[in-house]
């Protein structure tokens, strides 16, 4: 997560709120109530953006056709920030609230007058970028409109599962030129890896169709895109830039770096639409999804089937509450379902880790996984609501194993690209694992399981760690989260290898999962570096923040990192002197504001040393349901729902993470959470929703209510499950899946006879 500073006005944000209530005026149904541009932009210096994109998209598809208001997107990483002024144009793929920038293929943006070849042109020519106005632009799910003031022509959008259609309504009808960049991408000159185009090629098959393709490395280390574009009505000329040749009117070129302009002449005010499909496989791919997907030009019909795919996902949970806070979770739900992504085509094709044709039986392989981010949240959340897909999204997951021997860490368009530590795709088998889902094969996913910890590959020497029973700093930098984290996956392997019988595999991973313990300071009570001679690094600061590398912690510091043991909270207590002594550390945690120089851009969303805007953090609020003063679990979750989220640009407190920050708020407004992601088990919190059912997949519902929720109730003074007195700090996937009623009542003031509920089980 990277920091950028933003300021956004009282006025530009009053703007904002004015054209999303004029695009949202009905509440007929679930897409009214979400607002794609909350996470946009952040309200001033001091905070994160979401790095989210506005543009039009289906539940898990391959495309995602948004505006960029940036020549070469680096930060939002999604290519739209709400602060600017410009649009750039539009391309047809993007990445929802990631850290790092990529995509971006194959940027169309209708313009005016003579040719124009770059974005903001030079020597004072104007390029064919175009100002804009919020309050000439609406977004909603699968579709998104604005008004470009310098061509005066409208723009809309809308997206199927593979293609993308624009709209472009031009004023009496006057002719037009259409740039198609096929070299627009994030920064070329990264810090940490060079994006370079390798090829690309256009061609103009007549004058309605044009197809073209490019291979390009970035964060995904090689990827080849096609295109095919329909256009309802023909071009009369075509220019091509093939580097700094521009040849007019012929039919194919090759090059690094390649622009397409399409002129169109007057015509009888008919807009022009567009019809593209993409594939990650080859020409005859984008055209067969292209034939599969839209048959005609008919842009109102494609914009009403997105709306339609869009209700019946978010129709899964009915929430009641407020106005604001069904804005919130809605598009918190909207969120959570665009990672991960189905990068095969409508016949199963796809290409591998290893840059090799293959097929999937079930016609989906899905890509995309912010691992790291959503094992927390995410993927718990798909695993009760969205159980056919998340066996589709493990079986991707296997198929990287079955190609490339483990499976994935960070993975985009199926290539592996090593981002972030630990091999969170573990955790997220076992939780489908405990869940009973079916259409997995349990047996080759824990081959997948055992072979991911225990082959050494570019972030995670197994070797070293078996050796020294941590990672020592000076051979593995990052060795004090590498440390923890893989412990809990190590427990994840071990829960798995005991249930199928594999009783040396266990004993092998379970003692592993202890291998934490190496790292703990008791004289001071922090995790802390070694060296491979067995002694602490100095000087230590709790303070001191990380990033990817060079330091013991991963994006924290640690503070941050102390509370993350959650497979053995039991004997973590212990490792404090008890149960008073571990909350007496947490009050710290929540109340210590001390803020080093060097805090960065992963650091946002503080609540003492609790830093929502990123991900280590996200369990620790719950850790009080562990201890004999759960009401604080209460106040705190109560206080991040309310302070860290909201309904604007600015709604996120940092990098949405492809679902992760939505996840945590649903789970959260909702009333529980999964502290250990896969064990399922969910700690009650501050629940905020009048009322909430849970439509699951065996067809049952799981009804939450909360009586006397008032903004000063925050604090739960009774449980009934079912009708009957509930005296548990906590909720099972039993409980849930089993359909019923749980039901909270709610007071000002905390319940201390919550202290003798039964806690959460400690591992």
């Amino acid at each position: 997560m990277k920091r950028k500073l933003i300021i956004l006005s009282v006025f530009v944000i009053f703007i904002y709120t004015f054209s999303f209530a004029q695009s949202n005026g009905s509440k007929s149904n679930y897409t009214n109530y979400v607002n794609p541009f909350i996470g946009t932009g952040s309200i001033d210096s001091l905070s994160l953006s979401g790095s989210t994109f506005p543009g039009a998209v289906v539940p898990f598809g391959l495309v995602q056709l948004s505006p960029d208001t940036d020549d070469n997107p680096e930060d939002p990483c999604s290519g739209y920030d709400y602060a600017d002024k410009t649009i750039v144009g539009f391309s047809h793929t993007h990445l929802s609230g990631t850290g790092v920038a990529d995509l971006f293929d194959f940027l169309f943006m209708p313009f005016r007058g003579n040719a124009k070849w770059e974005a903001f042109g030079k020597n004072g020519r104007k390029g064919y970028s175009s100002s804009f106005q919020h309050k000439n632009e609406s977004a909603s799910p699968g579709y998104y409109s604005v008004f470009l003031d310098d061509p005066k022509i409208k723009v809309e959008l809308t997206a199927t599962e593979h293609c993308g259609m624009h709209r472009y309504s031009i004023n009496n009808g006057e002719p037009f030129s259409l740039m198609i960049d096929l070299n627009h991408s994030l920064d070329k000159k990264r810090p940490y890896w060079t994006c370079r185009i390798i090829d690309a090629q256009v061609r103009i098959v007549n004058d309605s169709i044009v197809e073209g393709y490019r291979a390009i490395t970035g964060w995904a280390s090689f990827r080849k895109v096609y295109f095919r574009a329909e256009f309802s009505r023909p071009f009369t000329s075509s220019l091509i830039k093939a580097g700094r040749r521009i040849y007019s009117n012929v039919k194919i070129a090759d090059h690094q770096n390649l622009k397409l302009i399409l002129n169109f002449n007057k015509n009888n005010n008919e807009p022009l639409i567009i019809r593209v499909g993409l594939s990650s496989v080859s020409y005859q791919g984008a055209r067969n999804n292209l034939k599969a997907e839209i048959k005609d030009f008919n842009f109102d019909k494609v914009k009403a089937e997105a709306e339609n795919l869009w209700n019946k996902e978010l129709s899964l949970i009915d929430v009641q509450g407020t106005e604001k806070q069904k804005v919130i979770f809605y598009t918190s739900l909207y969120h959570a379902f665009i990672h991960p992504s189905n990068i095969a085509d409508v016949n199963g094709d796809y290409i591998d880790a290893n840059n090799q044709l293959k097929n999937a039986p079930d016609k989906k392989h899905y890509s995309t996984f912010s691992l790291w981010d959503t094992f927390r949240a995410e993927h718990p959340l798909l695993n009760i609501i969205q159980q056919q897909r998340s066996a589709g999204f493990i079986n991707s997951m296997i198929r990287q194993y079955v190609d490339y021997g483990y499976l994935p860490i960070w993975q985009l368009w199926s290539k592996e690209t090593y981002c972030m530590i630990g091999n969170h795709a573990i955790p997220v088998i076992l939780d489908a694992y405990n869940k009973n889902i079916p259409g997995i094969d349990y047996q080759l996913a824990y081959r997948a399981m055992k072979a991911s910890s225990t082959t050494p590959h570019r972030n995670s020497a197994f070797n070293v760690l078996e050796k020294y029973k941590y990672f020592p700093e000076d051979i593995e930098t990052q060795s004090v989260s590498l440390t923890l984290e893989i412990a809990y996956d190590d427990w994840c392997i071990a829960q798995m290898a005991k249930d199928l019988g594999f009783t040396s595999d266990y004993e092998h991973f379970i003692k592993r999962s202890k291998y934490y313990k190496n790292l703990f300071d008791p004289r001071i009570g922090f995790f802390r570096a070694k060296n491979s001679k067995g002694n602490w690094i100095e000087p230590f600061s709790p303070l001191k923040y990380g990033g990817n590398g060079g330091y013991p912690f991963t994006e924290g510091n640690a503070w941050q990192y102390l509370w993350y043991v959650p497979h053995d909270i039991g004997t973590f207590e212990k490792m404090f002197g008890g149960v008073k002594q571990f909350t007496t550390k947490l009050d710290t945690f929540f109340t210590l504001n001390a803020k080093p120089e060097d805090v960065n851009g992963n650091a946002s969303g503080f609540i003492g040393q609790y830093a929502h805007g990123n991900e280590p953090s996200h369990h620790i609020a719950y850790l009080y349901d562990y201890t004999d003063e759960p009401w604080k679990t209460q106040y705190y979750t109560n206080k991040i729902l309310n302070e860290l989220y909201s309904d604007a640009p600015s709604g996120y407190s940092g990098n949405e993470d492809c679902g992760q920050m939505s996840a945590w708020y649903i789970f959260s407004s909702i009333g529980f959470y999964p502290v250990n992601p896969a064990n399922n088990t969910y700690c009650f919190g501050s629940p905020q929703l009048k009322d909430v059912k849970i439509h699951l997949p065996n067809g049952k519902i799981f009804e939450v209510v909360t009586h006397n929720r008032k903004k000063e109730n925050i604090y739960i003074q009774k449980i009934l499950l079912n009708g009957k007195n509930y005296r548990k700090n906590f909720i099972t996937y039993k409980d849930i899946i089993s359909g019923g009623k749980i039901e909270f009542f709610m007071g000002a003031k905390p319940n201390k006879e919550m202290s003798d509920y039964e806690k959460p089980p400690m591992s």
